[in-house]
């Protein structure tokens, strides 16, 4: 019976061995990060246990102590892995942006979506809001990593287009909000009450409506005949396309 005749190991194969060991041994944090975000969005943070997050990522619950002291830090770790990238980008693409003002906006704005938006980490904006009063640290902790950072993405944009005349002078603050507001509700309908509604919801052309909607408004133009115009065409951005996640964004999402 050959498969109890002993085979013997050569030098190559033990390199071999030892190679996929060691990528796997890299490849834990990561896989248990993964694992994370896909139960703390399906059962919420409270009823996550690290032991269930462990069996998700095919290893012991003693494995998840050797990278994360406890459930905290591993939520953390979550929000660092699946949010705060997708915020450098916006920083950079703001950074080294080309084209108007209006332009960029849409260019951010539909950028979130494709990043966030549309991968299982859209799911944690629901989570804060319904356990945030109960795990006030964790709320702290994502105000400032995630919401003060994509206020201040969003004033950078507003104080672009003021800067260059493209833009009239408004509440910094206040419109602010009400950027981020749409996008807001986009990941709490998908997450809610989306999956059970008759109403069909776009996303992407809703966010080009929210696009035209901050812009033109919805009084109408004094011209006689005059269209309000669509937004500004997207253009090849990398920060929408970089992430390999982006590529295939609902892979073990739940809903």
């Amino acid at each position: 019976m050959r498969w109890l005749t002993p085979t013997a190991v050569t030098d190559q194969d033990s390199d071999s061995s030892s190679k996929r060991w060691t990528r796997r041994k890299e490849a834990r944090p990561q896989e248990l990060v993964a694992a994370a975000l896909n139960l703390f969005v399906a059962r919420g943070y409270a009823a996550t246990r690290l032991e269930d997050v462990a069996s998700a990522a095919g290893v012991s619950k003693g494995t998840v102590y050797l990278y994360f002291a406890n459930k905290e830090e591993l939520f953390k770790a979550v929000v660092q892995e699946n949010l705060v990238p997708a915020l450098a980008e916006g920083e950079a693409l703001i950074d080294s942006f080309d084209g108007t003002s209006e332009a960029l906006l849409h260019e951010i704005l539909m950028g979130w979506w494709e990043l966030i938006g549309e991968s299982p980490a859209s799911g944690l904006t629901k989570l804060l809001m319904a356990e945030s009063g109960n795990f006030p640290d964790l709320a702290q902790y994502y105000h400032e990593e995630v919401i003060d950072r994509c206020d201040r993405l969003f004033a950078r944009i507003l104080e672009r287009g003021m800067a260059r005349g493209e833009f009239r002078d408004v509440n910094v603050d206040l419109t602010t909000l009400t950027m981020v507001a749409p996008m807001i509700f986009l990941m709490m309908w998908k997450h809610s009450f989306g999956p059970c509604s008759h109403r069909e919801l776009e996303p992407k052309a809703f966010i080009a409506h929210v696009v035209s909607l901050l812009l033109h408004g919805v009084l109408r133009n004094p011209a006689t005949g005059a269209v309000i115009p669509p937004p500004p065409a997207l253009t090849a951005q990398p920060w929408r396309t970089l992430p390999e996640r982006a590529n295939n964004p609902d892979e073990g999402a739940s809903s």
